[in-house]
């Protein structure tokens, strides 16, 4: 499980550094894609597979369906981190979550996966969030999850 909250710079060649926590859960080979909110999120390969295969099981004929999965399929690649522990931001993924080059980002334990923001619209997304946090549980209590 991914946890925690990291901040780090994006180099000028679109590297990141992956916080040693979460570099042996994440393993050698991983997978970056879009993610959901303008992040981007890594996968451990094995939370990948299993991810495309749910993506899998969509409907074709459903509009919707091909939709969400092109999303994170087309955008998705292979990736390894070098020796100093950093991965590279592909630049089609970089300006889809609005990261420049030089400039702070998150990097969040989401679970199954980590999230990669860009610094100030994890800062945005946060204050909106965590001021509605009672109300977001409450809605949620209908899913069977409590505190």
């Amino acid at each position: 499980m991914f946890m925690g909250e990291y901040t780090h710079s994006i180099d000028a060649k679109g590297r990141v550094i992956l916080p040693a926590d979460f570099r042996q859960e994440l393993g050698v080979s991983f997978i970056i894609t879009k993610g959901l909110d303008g992040s981007l999120f890594l996968f451990p390969q094995a939370a990948w597979d299993e991810f495309a295969a749910k993506l899998r099981t969509l409907s074709i004929a459903d509009p919707n369906a091909r939709a969400f999965a092109r999303f994170f399929i087309a955008g998705a690649r292979t990736l390894e981190c070098d020796k100093q522990g950093r991965f590279l931001v592909p630049a089609n993924l970089r300006a889809y979550a609005n990261i420049g080059l030089k400039q702070d980002v998150i990097l969040t334990g989401a679970d199954a996966r980590i999230e990669v923001w860009d610094k100030e619209k994890w800062l945005r997304y946060a204050g909106e969030v965590d001021p509605n946090i009672t109300e977001i549980s409450t809605q949620l209590a209908g899913y069977g999850i409590t505190i």
